[in-house]
């Protein structure tokens, strides 16, 4: 089993930047792609961000499309979601998740762990 712990949430104003830590234990990356999903209240849970095993592949929703990055460093266990240009849309709880295949998939249902959750809120 593999456990994920989201950090880096918090209150921020329109326009300000904030970076999510993904912190990957009892297992590693070694094979797993990674994504980043957020909810927000009362709507659906929506793909943000997608990278795969090596990084070299990325997958970024239109609505976050040059503002967030994600990134990888498999030898710390740990991804990250840079987003820059934040907007009040972007409030949300932030979940980090991984499959245990390294190919990039943007539904929800094909990922298998996910994190506790951290909530991201932007101020107009």
């Amino acid at each position: 089993q593999v456990q994920l712990v989201e950090s880096g949430g918090g209150l921020v104003q329109a326009g300000g930047s904030l970076r999510l830590s993904c912190a990957a234990s009892g297992r590693t990356f070694s094979s797993y792609a990674m994504g980043w999903f957020r909810q927000a209240p009362g709507k659906e849970r929506e793909f943000v961000a997608g990278i795969s095993w090596s990084g070299g592949r990325t997958y970024y929703a239109d609505s976050v499309k040059g503002r967030f990055t994600i990134s990888r460093d498999n030898a710390k266990n740990t991804g990250y979601l840079q987003m820059n240009s934040l907007k009040p849309e972007d409030t949300a709880v932030y979940y980090c998740a991984a499959r245990n295949l390294p190919t990039v998939l943007t539904m929800a249902t094909l990922y298998d762990y996910w994190g506790q959750g951290t909530q991201v809120t932007v101020s107009s």
